[in-house]
């Protein structure tokens, strides 16, 4: 284990960054790749929230007030800082998650892309619009956005620094402060990630921390906030929903998948089976977007399997710091428990083990083999329940048709993946699927990369998106500057009949002129947008 992170003193430096206005109980931290103890933060109550809250909302004012441009440079210059430090950054998350070095380094190589793409579109998502007025030349229609506040975000533990700061860094870019609750396990990490922002000119009262448990934190500090983010558990979602609406304060949640991946007739069963390895096992598969459901076309099912079970085999697994395990450990003994259920579930039930199957503690407390599961029926937990953890299932199918039915028969609608030698032929079938986000011979890296784009997901995955422009317009409210010059609307000085009257040939003219423009963009007048 990297030593400088097993420091108590630098541990103990991060935690400053707490706000916690008394003593506190202390929840233990431990390192996943040893269960042994690092250190341990503060259980926070309803009052450090508060404290938090207030904080956040009173440097909050300044910080909307300062040009667009002066923001921009601290998202820079942390972008830059990241990069800098980036080895200390996937120490830290590798000790807090046992994550394998590949997976923590997608986790820097994110927030860095996030920052860079919210610098250079925020001046433009947050300057004033021209919009159509009313009357054509005679009303004049502007919107302004302005920041909603004091955004709280909760945040897992599966991606500590993509799934607090990537949400943060636009937060802060429209103007507002932040309020985080990170997962129990790996506030540390998120606590660096603050500590970078500070050190690149954010004001430290803007970003706040506090610690500990949901169950007594989640309600305090969706009521003392404007806007809440949260990356989570379907059932927990619907619990922060409600408070949310409840409060009438805007939402924005990820929640659970069961990922489908679908391998069509023409694909190629080497590059499909090489491309499913990853989209499956990545973070030990503890991964929202990470692939559950394998549905494989009957004329390439033999060769896929072959391929894809001897390339789950070669997956190498450890829980070291470094380079090295090509799948880390699971995060917790909650997360091995879940996993090894759902495998034993299977195999109680019928199912078989194609490939893995098996905790490894020689290898780490927490270390589960990369599985392969074939004949899953739906009285089987892993049918249909998310397991968050290196295991997936197999499934036969003699049709598109089928692969696209079978994939969508889910609560879920999150994210998937369709492998297929025709790139048009996938694209069609992924308008076909009721998730989020559909990647065409990629697993999940493609739609996730793509920032420009929004991620989110349909049915029990979620509400609202991030990436994209509403990644940042959220955290905004609109406020529409109405002026009317020239004529008045309404009748003015004609009298009601008349210009009741003169209304219907008017607004005739205004839709043919509007076909005009529609067919011939090119006579698009200014005020005439509608």
């Amino acid at each position: 284990m990297n030593t400088e992170w097993a420091d108590a003193d630098r541990l103990a430096a991060l935690r400053e960054g707490i706000t916690a206005v008394d003593e506190r109980d202390e929840i233990p931290v431990e390192a996943p790749a040893t269960g042994e103890q690092i250190g341990a933060i503060p259980a926070c109550t309803d009052e450090d929230v508060a404290a938090a809250t207030e904080r956040a909302r009173e440097a909050q004012d300044d910080w909307a007030e300062r040009p667009i441009e002066e923001r921009v440079a601290v998202i820079d210059r942390f972008h830059d800082l990241l990069l800098d430090r980036r080895e200390d950054v996937l120490d830290l998350v590798q000790v807090e998650t046992g994550k394998s070095r590949r997976d923590a380094v997608e986790e820097v190589m994110d927030v860095a892309v996030t920052a860079r793409h919210y610098a250079n579109r925020a001046p433009k998502l947050l300057a004033s619009e021209r919009r159509s007025g009313a009357i054509p030349l005679a009303t004049k229609a502007v919107v302004h956005r302005q920041p909603v506040g004091v955004v709280g975000l909760i945040s897992p533990w599966n991606y500590p620094i993509v799934l607090t700061v990537s949400d943060a860094l636009p937060a802060l870019l429209a103007g507002n402060a932040v309020v985080c609750k990170p997962a129990e396990g790996t506030t540390h990490a998120a606590l660096l990630a603050r500590e970078l922002l500070i050190e690149a000119g954010l004001p430290a009262d803007l970003f706040q921390v506090v610690s500990g448990r949901g169950e007594a934190l989640g309600e305090p500090l969706i009521g003392g906030v404007d806007f809440v983010g949260f990356t989570g558990s379907t059932a927990v979602g619907r619990e922060v929903a409600a408070l949310a609406g409840r409060n009438l304060v805007g939402s924005s949640l990820e929640l659970g998948g069961k990922n489908p991946l679908l391998v069509l007739d023409d694909a190629d069963p080497e590059a499909a089976a090489a491309g499913a390895v990853r989209a499956s096992f990545a973070n030990a598969g503890q991964l929202c977007i990470s692939t559950e459901r394998l549905y494989v076309h009957e004329s390439v099912y033999d060769a896929f399997v072959d391929e894809f079970v001897a390339a789950t085999r070669d997956r190498s697994l450890g829980a070291e710091i470094g380079f090295g395990a090509d799948v880390g450990s699971l995060q917790s003994q909650a997360q091995l428990d879940k996993v090894r259920s759902h495998v034993e579930d299977a195999v109680e039930k019928g199912a078989d083990v194609l490939a893995g199957g098996r905790a490894r503690p020689d290898l780490g407390p927490y270390c589960f083999e990369p599985t392969v599961l074939a004949g899953v029926t739906p009285e089987m937990d892993v049918h249909d329940e998310e397991t968050f953890g290196p295991v997936v299932a197999l499934y036969e199918v003699g049709s598109v048709d089928e692969a696209v039915e079978r994939a969508n028969d889910s609560e879920y609608g999150l994210n998937a993946s369709i492998w297929t030698g025709d790139d048009a032929r996938g694209e069609r079938v992924a308008e076909r699927i009721d998730c989020g986000t559909v990647n065409v011979n990629e697993g999940y890296a493609a739609a996730w990369a793509s920032i420009d784009a929004p991620m989110g997901g349909m049915n029990d995955s979620g509400l609202g998106r991030r990436h994209g422009d509403v990644g940042l317009t959220k955290y905004t409210e609109s406020r529409t500057v109405a002026t009317q010059r020239f004529a008045p609307i309404g009748p003015g000085p004609l009298p009601d009949k008349l210009w009741a009257a003169g209304l219907v040939p008017a607004l005739r003219a205004w839709k043919r002129l509007s076909e005009l423009r529609r067919r011939r963009p090119w006579t698009n007048l200014p005020g005439w947008r509608s």
